[in-house]
């Protein structure tokens, strides 16, 4: 049965850093949704001409938007946020490994992985690339988890044998043994999609690597994510542990694990030779602009990345990130770009564009998801202001589709995702 939505729609179907007029707005929209796809976008009044039998929705008090797509997360560190004061290494000593060496418990693990996949929903992200845990089972409970609901993501146990609490190393073997298992349970299950995550270089080992480059090798489909150049200590650590490196890059790249399908989370420090391999491949970087800002790493060098034509997306980075609204990613990108020596100036097409389409293409993902064109699939919010909200005042006053995206991203705290729409299926989360 087809569906149609009415009301103000926004996307950007095109590039914004490319294409002049990318933001695509109808001010009194229709949106025809069957079968888990978009089926027809445009004014209402054309839309119902060619559905006349549709129920309608009215979602005029509010925005219609694209699903948004998160390319960096932790499902383990939901309980971690807003840990102030330490630098990385420090917060993950203190912080963050503490709680994350508590999921072999498989009753906590499956609460924890709950609580993610719905936090997700409830600010409006339908797709995400997400760092699962060290612990089998516990990836396992957060794919099951994400399946429950309808949540695209694509998501890995996360490995390391060194330099992290001794209960989250594991071995070559047993890691290769143990992805082995979840890939063939989950890769490609509807959709649910695998990344193999080695958590950084620094607690990697060459052999461990080596195991990550063979799961790539015999199954060319999968994904790949880590970290990389987030912080100068990290750096510098990880220039000792692998002498022969030209480059932090260089680290993965030996092993194969630079490619058109891996996406490296930060890159706030990248080196020439790395941004210009990063293009070469295709490779993509996830831009954390709240976890950059508030674990001390610096700013993020947007205008290096698309001079060397290296694509990024916008990541949470829950929980070093401030929450999960990639809204608030958004604003906090523009800010940072304020600052920023040779800084971006960023326009809410670009931020709209960096939370939806960009993340889509980082993902590979780009022909599926991240705008509302027709053919892709159904994945949709429906975003409304708080009542009595100074963005309700905005939403009633102003004209312009842009200024009421820049007020979206401005006073986000203000929003509220009230619908979300997961290949055609409503899901409520308000």
């Amino acid at each position: 049965m087809t569906v149609l939505l009415r009301g103000l729609i926004l996307h950007t179907p095109h590039n914004p850093f490319h294409t002049a007029g990318a933001l695509e707005a109808f001010s009194d929209g229709g949106l025809a949704l069957r079968d888990g796809q978009i089926v027809a976008l445009g004014s209402f009044s054309e839309v119902r001409k060619h559905h006349p039998e549709a129920p309608v929705q009215d979602c005029r008090e509010g925005v219609l938007l694209p699903g948004l797509v998160d390319t960096h997360v932790h499902y383990p560190q939901t309980r971690v946020i807003g840990a102030m004061g330490y630098s990385l290494l420090d917060w993950l000593e203190k912080r963050t490994l503490p709680l994350e060496a508590r999921l072999s418990d498989n009753r906590l693990a499956r609460e924890l992985a709950r609580e993610f996949v719905w936090l997700l929903l409830r600010n409006g992200t339908t797709t995400a690339l997400v760092f699962g845990s060290h612990f089998q089972g516990a990836t396992a409970n957060l794919f099951g988890a994400a399946e429950d609901v309808g949540l695209r993501i694509i998501a890995g146990q996360v490995c390391s044998d060194r330099m992290l609490r001794p209960e989250l190393h594991t071995t070559p073997e047993r890691s290769y043994a143990e992805q082995k298992m979840l890939i063939q349970r989950f890769h490609g299950r509807g959709r649910l999609r695998y990344a193999v995550t080695p958590r950084f270089a620094l607690s990697a080992s060459e052999g461990l690597l080596e195991v990550c480059q063979a799961l790539l090798q015999e199954h060319p489909d999968l994904h790949f994510t880590t970290h990389i150049n987030e912080n100068l200590e990290e750096i510098r650590t990880v220039a000792e542990l692998f002498p022969w490196s030209q480059h932090y890059l260089h680290t993965y790249d030996r092993f194969g694990l630079v490619t058109e399908r891996s996406v490296f989370a930060h890159n706030v420090h990248p080196t020439e030779p790395e941004l210009a391999r990063l293009a070469e491949a295709r490779a993509a970087i996830a831009h954390c602009p709240s976890s950059n800002a508030f674990i001390g790493s610096g700013i993020f060098p947007m205008n290096r990345h698309l001079r060397h034509g290296v694509r990024f997306g916008l990541g949470s980075d829950v929980g070093g990130g401030t929450g999960f609204s990639l809204l608030k990613e958004g604003l906090m990108a523009y800010l940072a770009q304020r600052y920023a020596p040779e800084g971006v100036g960023l326009t809410p097409a670009h931020l709209l564009y960096l939370a939806t389409q960009a993340g889509a293409e980082v993902l590979g993902l780009g022909e599926t998801v991240g705008s509302l064109t027709p053919g892709k699939a159904a994945d949709v919010i429906w975003v409304r202001p708080e009542p009595g909200s100074t963005l309700e005042v905005h939403f009633r006053h102003l004209d312009s589709a842009e200024d009421l995206l820049g007020s979206l991203f401005t006073l986000h705290g203000e929003a509220q995702v009230h619908r979300v729409w997961l290949e055609g299926r409503e899901v409520m989360v308000s």
